[in-house]
């Protein structure tokens, strides 16, 4: 049979082409290659079967909290305790559950603008607001913000001070995930916290993942979150729970934070599966996050051995000696080839070593990934970190050849 029999005329064919598999498809096959590895850098809970999520949370959670209690109503009973607990890591005289960030937050800056009398929120560009909530604070809240800085790290104190604009409130995320996870100094972010307040602002941290700043900072967390007058924290990002955040701050902030809470629809009837979860997370993540810290530096540098003894022209880690356990990590090839070699890779070695790779806007053909750093890494050697670079980047290269040939 020809290829004419087997395609049939134009006609005949239009629309019936073969476009690969569908974006579904490949989300499914990269989480069964994720799944079966044995070897990788982190794990995420999508890697498991809700069965398996359900069973551990059930065998966890009785050392963490007495499962002989009866379930939370509207907010009572184990979201009242991991309230209480929350506010005693970090130094505040209460807390409040949110079902998400991205609520905790806008709620956060509006009780801060009815104070202040200025709804404007100075914050960075890559700030998560401004990424990732589709204009939550203007769309949602009737705030707005401003930018003291457009640099890949926090604003100085200079900045600050210096900011043609009055702000209600400075919103520090800490650390800056989309610039690379990066966090000032200790001195630093002292100054820039007083900046703030000469200029009579608030000081509020995004701190979805300030459980594991303490070490870059080399102070604990109730001195790190008592810089500011509010702080926001995720249970899932860093201490691996279902979902879930809490905001921290003075008393009467935090009452009438329940109250609009309750009018942004986030008083859950039930939430005690999420709550536990994040009380398993304190009591067993909390502890580990800086050996993961630690790891993740040596992490860096495996990986930047590997590159160059697989010859890579260029490439470079967001920062070059992490500040957290996450990081960035660039290279100059597509997305699209980066990803199919990270899944063959995965699927016929059964290492993971990157997972999702996206490129950049402003410089074509370089591309980025996150990398995080958890129990799974320590069970490596930098030999077999360098081993496994050594082998992507094979693959890279045949994937990078088959695209230009085809």
């Amino acid at each position: 049979m020809t290829d004419t029999d087997t395609a049939g005329t134009a006609d005949d064919t239009a629309g019936t082409a073969d476009t690969g598999p569908s974006e579904e498809e490949l989300r499914r096959r990269r989480r069964a290659a994720w799944r079966a590895s044995g070897r990788t850098l982190w794990r995420q809970s999508t890697d498991r079967p809700m069965a398996e999520l359900l069973a551990g949370l059930t065998a966890d959670a009785a050392g963490a909290y007495d499962l002989a209690e009866p379930p939370d109503w509207y907010g009572d009973g184990v979201v009242g305790e991991l309230e209480r607990r929350v506010a005693g890591l970090l130094g505040f005289p209460a807390a409040v559950f949110f079902p998400t960030g991205t609520m905790a937050q806008q709620v956060a800056l509006r009780c801060w603008a009815g104070r202040t009398g200025n709804g404007t929120v100075a914050l960075h560009p890559l700030a998560h607001p401004e990424l990732h909530e589709r204009g939550a604070f203007g769309g949602v809240s009737g705030l707005r913000t401003v930018h003291p800085t457009r640099e890949h790290r926090l604003p100085t104190a200079a900045e600050v001070s210096g900011f043609e604009e009055p702000f209600g409130a400075l919103m520090l995320e800490l650390p800056l995930r989309d610039a690379g996870f990066v966090l000032p100094s200790w001195d630093e972010l002292v100054a820039v916290t007083a900046a703030a307040r000469e200029r009579d602002a608030v000081v509020h941290f995004d701190g979805a993942r300030i459980w594991e700043c303490v070490t870059h900072f080399d102070r604990p967390l109730d001195e790190i979150a008592g810089l500011a007058d509010s702080v926001y924290v995720s249970f899932y990002k860093s201490l691996g729970g279902l979902a879930g955040a809490a905001l921290v701050g003075p008393e009467e902030v935090m009452a009438e934070a329940r109250a609009w809470r309750h009018r942004y629809g986030g008083t859950l009837f039930h939430q005690f599966p999420t709550a536990l979860s994040a009380l398993v997370g304190l009591e067993r993540e909390l502890p580990r996050l800086p050996s993961y810290v630690a790891r993740a530096k040596e992490v860096a540098g495996a990986l930047a051995d590997g590159f160059r003894a697989a010859g890579v022209p260029w490439f470079r880690l967001t920062p070059e000696t992490p500040h957290t356990h996450q990081f960035l990590v660039w290279l100059p090839y597509p997305a699209e080839a980066l990803m199919a070699a990270s899944l063959s890779q995965a699927e016929e070695t059964g290492t993971t070593l990157f997972r999702y790779w996206s490129e950049g806007t402003l410089v074509p053909g370089v591309s980025s990934t996150e990398v995080t750093v958890s129990s799974e890494a320590l069970e490596w050697t930098p030999e077999e970190m360098g081993e496994a670079v050594v082998e992507f980047v094979r693959r890279v290269a045949a994937e990078t050849a088959a695209g230009a040939a085809g």
